[in-house]
């Protein structure tokens, strides 16, 4: 038997999986790590820590390979995109990993926005002007933090960096370089506007390589470490958010596929760059000839996580003997569609994905005498994916009807929420039982790479059995009359999202 392992660069942890040559999971290991925040928006992780998870992650499904028999044909790396490690000249971390989730760029975008060039550089990197991208990062430093600025001698990503420890070498995927904001998206390279708006130079970053790209020769102490042969082929890979549309097998222009883990996104796979008019989604480049086109969320089970823990009743938890999660579902499947008119806006973390504003804040609208826990329980439920469906349906407005909708996430094992967001898209949802999309994705990655596959098309038997929930209509029925509203509050509270972040900040310090 011949094995392959996938591997996910996570915000909250590395997961490694092993796969056999059919890829059917074999094992897998996960080890976290902290993400250091502050109420200025700091949103750090120290690199070391997540090294060294992917090294033993690694280290530990390698050590199920029978490799007296068989052979560990590739190592495919996933990673969260848009994170930010500055180096010095020996590439040694001047500063902790600065996430996507970090805000402390937002003066930076707001006024990069304002700028003729901050619509120049959208439309040529399909990147949307916002903190979370490695380019309104880097104006944020320059101006904040001149003297770490000025002695920083490479700037680089999570996987970027994780490759440079593996290999000696310096490269990024394409995928991860398009999502920075500093990469044209017709050319695949550094972009030099984008290069002399940062104020840094082409040398100063990674060489962006094909996905499919192999890099082989483990450094000594790395071959130690992971335990796996040092001729083994590494291939690079891609961001999360593609290798999860390539491992549903959402790879066509028809087929859209929506993750709602602790943040959530809408995605859709090209076969050319598409960028929207109205700057609401990004355009990122997969590899030569793939683009995928969405928007992410910062919302979704971390709101509902926040709900469970404050609104679930600790005493019924006990005397039902069940998990709060559990019995918070059970309690929202009783509740009617609509929450008996309370709406919810899901924004505890300010918003990307259709708002594009990092001071956006989340609300209950319709509140009453009437509700209880429980519809407020629904409505946040309901509230998350009305907001996954406003960005379904400016993807949809870009590219096209889709033919399918395949859902992956955490949110999966809640059937009441899978059956909801079917209602509330009013589209059929598929769901795999199988979670692991971005390890199979870049799995699928690698046996491009090897050669054998022809092409990123997930074949069926790769995924697995997959469950499929139909819009029940009466329900569609009463979203359809919600959904709107939804939108037309969010709107209006829109011009007053800075004043309130203004005073939770003065009241915070």
């Amino acid at each position: 038997m011949n094995y392959l392992i996938g591997v996910d660069v996570g915000t909250s942890s590395t997961k490694a999986v092993l796969y056999d040559q059919d890829a059917q999971v074999i094992t897998q290991a996960n080890y976290g790590y902290e993400l250091h925040r502050n109420a200025a928006g700091m949103a750090e992780q120290e690199p070391e820590e997540v090294i060294n998870a992917a090294e033993q992650a690694i280290h530990d499904v390698a050590t199920a390979a029978d490799l007296s028999t068989g052979k560990l044909l590739a190592v495919s790396i996933s990673s969260a995109n848009q994170s930010l490690l500055l180096l010095d000249k020996d590439k040694k971390p001047l500063s902790r990993l600065i996430t996507w989730a970090d805000s402390r760029a937002q003066r930076a975008a707001d006024n990069l926005k304002m700028m003729t060039e901050g619509q120049q550089l959208y439309m040529k990197t399909g990147v949307p002007v916002h903190p979370m991208s490695t380019l309104t990062k880097l104006l944020w430093l320059r101006e904040d933090e001149p003297d770490l600025f000025s002695r920083t001698a490479y700037f680089a990503d999570i996987k970027a960096y994780l490759f440079y420890r593996l290999f000696n070498e310096f490269k990024v995927d394409m995928s991860i370089a398009s999502s920075t904001g500093l990469m044209n998206l017709k050319t695949c390279d550094w972009d030099d506007q984008a290069l002399r708006v940062a104020g840094i130079t082409k040398d100063q970053l990674p060489e962006i390589v094909d996905g499919t790209t192999q890099a082989t020769g483990l450094v000594p102490e790395a071959q130690e470490k992971l335990g796996v042969p040092a001729d083994t082929p590494f291939i690079y890979g891609a961001y999360d958010g593609a290798l999860s549309n390539i491992g549903v097998g959402a790879t066509k222009q028809n087929t859209v596929a929506i993750t709602i883990g602790t943040s959530a996104a809408v995605r859709v796979v090209t076969d050319h760059p598409v960028i929207d008019p109205e700057r609401r989604l990004f355009c990122y480049a997969i590899n030569k000839g793939l683009w995928v086109v969405g928007g992410p969320l910062n919302n979704g089970g971390d709101v509902y996580e926040w709900a469970v823990k404050h609104l679930v009743d600790s005493s019924a938890v006990k005397n039902e003997q069940v998990d709060p999660y559990t019995l918070a579902n059970h309690v929202i499947e009783g509740v009617p569609a609509g929450a008996h008119g309370l709406l919810f806006h899901p924004f505890l973390g300010g918003e990307r994905a259709p708002l594009w504003n990092a001071k956006a804040r989340g609300s209950f609208f319709g509140l009453s005498h009437i509700h209880t826990r429980a519809d407020m329980l629904r409505a946040v439920m309901e509230g998350i994916s009305m907001n996954i469906a406003t960005v379904f349906q400016a993807v949809r407005a870009l590219v096209g009807e889709p033919a399918s909708v395949t859902a992956t996430g955490g949110f999966a094992r809640s059937k009441v929420w899978r059956q909801m967001l079917a209602d509330i898209l009013n589209c059929p949802v598929n769901v795999p039982d199988s979670f692991e999309s971005g390890c199979l994705g870049s799995v699928v990655m690698a046996m491009q790479s090897l050669g054998m596959i022809d092409s990123l098309d997930t074949p069926q038997k790769f995924i697995g059995k997959v469950s499929s929930y139909q819009p029940d209509p009466t329900a569609v029925k009463v979203y359809q009359r919600y959904t709107p509203l939804f939108q037309q509050v969010e709107d209006m509270l829109a011009p007053a999202y800075s004043e309130i972040a203004k005073l939770q900040e003065r009241q915070n310090n």
